[in-house]
């Protein structure tokens, strides 16, 4: 039987989830509360967000985001998020940096030899376009964060750092945001030595303990997984591109998971992939390309791009959320796409890949646990 308004109400406020355009309900959020991930230690504050219950966590999170590579560069890029602004929204908006924002010039990776070399830069002061439109913190852990070698490397963090937008990603490092009231512990992790490693599993648990200790929600960034319009689905096996080890981001989310993250947000493959609640936790395996003036090619499904929606409870674990669906369109620019197309190929893929423990897409790109995830 369905809940009437006033009992709906009561019900949302009990469980303290809801992120003002989606909520779960509160019945099954409760009942999922894991019995196999104990909760976070209760001696940790607690707060209240704004326009929320306490003990909920608002966040937007994209995949891999370009501004262009100089000097093929957007004419005017103060605007060149404006199509999407109002999505970038929450207590902590979050992307993948693709790429530097440098002045430094010569690049390692790419020698005057090379063909088919992809060095991504775009001027230090696209930090703030990046500020601008709403980003409060960015990974560097990525195949393109060492383009332009440790000073490119330096003086993205520094762009990035000057313009208000907090970064993660470097070998060891553990970033800690205030938000919503508690703490959140961002860690981003790739399969490259300037990254925190995606592939030494055991090393990879050790950081996201270390994590869990420092705050009250941890979140996992992984630039893992094969890379183009093949490469949508989560294979559960090591994954290679260009005879590169890319990592098994399947068992790389459930053991952070087990070791204490509390959401996964999976950049690399360029495309999007499935979304599954492990322990009510919620692992976004891929989240495609949100940007890029000239970066990526866009035909398919590379075009598809969305802003994931997450509200997470003071405990971590998934309330509830919304995937709202964009195009990339002409020059690489995200715009709202109204035919939902990303929302989806999201919920194709994860009932394909994942099965009962899938994420429920709605109308709306509302998301939704499994019963019984």
């Amino acid at each position: 039987m369905a809940l009437s308004v006033s009992v709906w109400s009561l019900a949302v406020a009990v469980s303290g989830c809801f992120d003002g355009t989606t909520r779960t309900p509160p019945g099954e959020a409760q009942a999922r509360r894991s019995s196999q991930k104990p909760e976070k230690s209760s001696n940790r504050s607690r707060g209240q967000g704004e326009g929320r219950p306490s003990d909920t966590v608002a966040i937007a999170a994209v995949g891999d985001t370009a501004m262009g590579v100089t000097p093929t560069l957007p004419p005017d890029p103060a605007s060149y998020f404006a199509p999407v602004e109002g999505e970038l929204k929450g207590d902590v908006v979050f992307g993948n940096l693709e790429g530097t924002l440098t002045d430094v010039s010569e690049s390692p990776k790419c020698g005057p030899e090379s063909s088919e070399c992809f060095a991504f830069r775009a001027p230090p002061e696209y930090a703030a376009y990046l500020a601008g439109a709403g980003f409060t913190l960015m990974s560097n852990a990525n195949n393109h964060s060492f383009d332009f070698g440790e000073a490119g490397e330096e003086e993205t963090i520094r762009a990035l750092h000057e313009a208000g937008i907090q970064q993660t990603g470097l070998p060891e490092e553990i970033t800690v945001v205030e938000a919503g009231g508690r703490k959140l512990a961002f860690v981003g992790f790739a399969p490259y030595s300037n990254t925190p490693s995606l592939t030494d599993l055991d090393a990879a648990e050790d950081l996201v303990q270390e994590a869990d200790r420092k705050a009250d929600v941890v979140v996992a960034a992984i630039h893992a997984g094969a890379e183009g319009s093949d490469a949508q689905h989560v294979t559960g096996a090591e994954e290679e591109y260009l005879g590169e080890d890319r990592g098994n981001p399947e068992e790389f989310a459930h053991r952070a998971i087990a070791a204490g993250a509390d959401l996964v947000l999976g950049s690399g493959p360029h495309v999007l992939r499935g979304m599954e609640v492990y322990r009510d936790r919620l692992v976004a395996y891929s989240l495609g390309n949100f940007s890029g003036f000239h970066n990526f090619t866009l035909e398919g499904a590379l075009g598809e791009s969305a802003v994931l929606h997450v509200t997470l409870a003071g405990d971590g674990s998934f309330c509830a959320g919304r995937l709202a669906s964009l195009r990339l369109v002409e020059e690489g620019q995200p715009v709202p796409d109204p035919e939902e197309a990303a929302a989806h190929t999201v919920a194709a893929l994860s009932a394909e890949d994942f099965g009962g423990t899938a994420i429920r897409v709605g109308p709306g790109g509302r998301l939704r646990a499994p019963s019984g995830a």
